[in-house]
Order: C-alpha cells, then structure tokens, then sequence
C-alpha cells in the first residue's frame, strides 16, 4: 500500500503556504521553540484536546519561516491508514518522496505516539541513527513509563495544561482595564466555572465536555486496559470530581461502590495515566505519606463542575491554585484533626477564597515551621503567584 497521499493530506506546506488559525499559547511555543536547537526529543504530554497538536502545527508554521517545508514531517500515528506501518517505514516512505539523504536534517511531529506498543524503541532508534530533532504527543502517561529506559537521557517532557486565566482572557479576547477590577472578578468566577479547555472555551457548547470525557473514559481507559464494567468507572470519576480538593479515602470509595480498594486504587491510577485528575500527598516520613489518603485536584474546574455544578468555589479556588503549582510537587499538612493545603521548598500556602482562617487553624498556620507563608484569599493573590 503506498502512503504518499497521506502523507501529503498530514502535510499541507509541502504543496502552499501554511498559516494556521489557532490561538497562540506563547508560554508553551516559546519552551518549544527553545528546544529546537538541542537534540533531544520533545515528549509533549496532557490532557486529550487541551492543545497539543495546535501547538504542534503552531510551533511547524513558525518552523516554515527558516526551514524548507520538505525538511518538516507530520503524522498522526492513531490514523486508521498509517495502523499497518511502523514509523520507520513511514520515515523511508517520506525520505522517498523527497529524495532525502540521511545526513539531511529533518523535523520530525509525531501526534499520539501512545497508541505505538514499541514506540520508546522506535523513537530511540531514530535519536541514535539517524539527524533528526523529534517532536511526540501523547494524551497518555504511559509514554512516561519507559520500562526499557530506552529515552533514559535522550528526551525532555513539557505537560501542555488547560488553559490558565490570563490564556482564557486571550482566547475570549477580553481585555480588562486596571480601572475596571470588577470586571476583572466577573470574569475570573466566568474562569472558575467554565474552566481552561481550549475548545469549550471558544463555544461554550456544554455537550463538548460530555463527549470529551465519554471519549476518555472509553479509548483510553476501557479500551486500552479491557474493563467490562463500565458503570464502575465512571461512578469512579464522579466520585473524584465530588472529593475534588479533598482527601480521598480509597477504603471508602471502595465500600460506596462495593468494590476493592484494589480495585479503586487501580481505577484511579487510569484517570490519572489520562491527565484527568492529580493527587497530593501529605507531607511526612515515607511511611505516612504511603499510609495516608491523597489529596485530589480535577485537571479542569470546567470539566469538574460539569459533574458536580458550580458550588464549593472554595474548592474550585483550591483547585486553581493547586494547578498553578503543580510543578512545585507539593503536598499538603495534617496534624490533629488540621489540615493546610500546600507545602514545598519551605513554603506554605493555605487557600482560603474570599473568607479567613478560624482560630485553631490560624495558629497551626503561624506557628508551622516554614520560610515563607502565604494565604490565598482573592483573584489578586492568585494572579500574584508565581514559582
């Protein structure tokens, strides 16, 4: 079968010019760019249609404007038509077309690489034989679990998230006066409720997020790891959106579903390979961190409050703050029956959204051992912080 014409519907610039409409997310195009000089290969992971592949084609058309279209490959590797080839004679196929030596320097975009069962191996193979710089997506985690250790030093991750409050104003070209905070706030509770995914940000069209996680749960959980009970999963994920900025008791889960914790646990693990949701640990000895229940935070309010309604926006709030110090890796403090939400790097924040701390916990918070202390009470305090 030959793939030329594919390969040329995955390739508009090889034949015009290319200028793509999507909005651009300038803090994730300029680590992408960054990365063209070095050889690595850019494993660009999140959320099913958080943007990935936009940024991808973004980060080809600005590619265009100093390298020659036929240098630059492509490809989507769920395509139905490409099922039946491995990359490497997709590669040969391409190089053909062209009459492209292997000394040639090529640009290679690989979108969904996990849906590859060798994908670590073939990517390690075109890093070490061939002049390539390689750009792979993947809605999935499990192109983090290279238990052959195949891109062990060979590649650098960026998580592409929804979008972030600053990102929403763009995409809804509103553009707030200094003078006029209390837009400001009206349109940050519009953020909370409806959330960053890039799409439903656009139409607001609700059935958008009904289908994006039916989507979810059935390619990449239910298919993928042959679950028969599909009911079971997606109580699960319901019961997730609700303990949204809680501790999450798996024994307790596990008893309102008449399951196993085990088989929670496990659960849980999938929505977590799909980017769907985070935990948070609490802070301690190894021991008590394994010992006790995560903490839980949804990828997206937007998708969350599609399951639970737009209340608890302290919750909500928490959840914001959470996903703007995700990098941080922290965890959270608990100690007689008090709890404070984040601690990292000798800093502590505690999300309180438009209210204060009560007494007990007001002194737990001044009286904890840390450099640098924070409350997070208003839109101001979360636009301010930054790591």
């Amino acid at each position: 079968m030959d793939i030329t014409e594919e390969l040329f519907k995955f390739n508009p610039w090889w034949e015009k010019e290319f200028s793509p409409s999507f909005i651009n997310r300038e803090k994730y195009l300029k680590i992408l760019e960054k990365y063209l000089a070095n050889p690595d290969i850019i494993l660009i992971t999140g959320l099913r249609r958080v943007g990935k592949t936009s940024l991808m084609k973004l980060l080809i058309s600005r590619l265009l404007k100093t390298v020659e279209s036929k240098f630059i490959l492509y490809v989507s590797l769920d395509s139905i038509a490409l099922e039946p080839f491995k990359i490497n004679e997709i590669l040969r196929a391409y190089r053909k077309i062209f009459r492209l030596s292997l000394d040639e320097r090529i640009y290679l975009f690989f979108d969904e690489v996990g849906v590859r069962e060798n994908i670590h191996r073939e990517l390690k193979n075109l890093y070490d034989s061939e002049n390539v710089k390689i750009y792979a997506s993947s809605s999935s985690a499990s192109i983090l679990q290279d238990t052959g250790a195949f891109l062990t030093g060979r590649a650098r991750i960026v998580e592409v998230m929804p979008l972030d409050f600053q990102e929403f104003l763009l995409f809804k070209n509103l553009k707030p006066k200094k003078s006029e905070s209390y837009l400001l706030e009206s349109y940050f509770e519009n953020f909370m409720q409806m959330g960053g995914m890039p799409e439903y940000v656009l139409t607001e069209d609700v059935s958008y997020l009904d289908n994006l996680i039916e989507g979810i749960i059935y390619k990449d959980i239910v298919a993928r790891h042959g679950i028969r009970d599909i009911r079971r999963i997606k109580d699960i994920f319901r019961l997730l959106m609700e303990r949204s900025g809680k501790q999450m008791s798996l024994s307790k889960m596990a008893k309102v579903l008449g399951v196993s914790a085990d088989t929670v646990r496990r659960d849980v693990e999938y929505f977590k390979q799909t980017f769907l949701i985070y935990s948070v640990e609490r802070c301690g000895k190894l021991n008590e961190r394994l010992k006790a229940p995560n903490k839980i935070y949804s990828a997206d309010t937007g998708i969350r409050n599609f399951f639970t309604g737009f209340r608890d926006k302290g919750a909500v709030f928490e959840n914001l703050v959470f996903l703007k110090i995700k990098n941080e890796n922290p965890c959270y403090v608990y100690k007689n029956g008090l709890e404070l939400d984040f601690y990292f790097d000798e800093t502590l924040i505690e999300v309180k959204y438009e209210s204060e701390l009560k007494s007990k916990q007001a002194a737990f918070f001044k009286n904890f051992p840390a450099k640098r202390k924070m409350e997070i009470t208003s839109i101001e305090d979360y636009l301010n912080l930054e790591f």
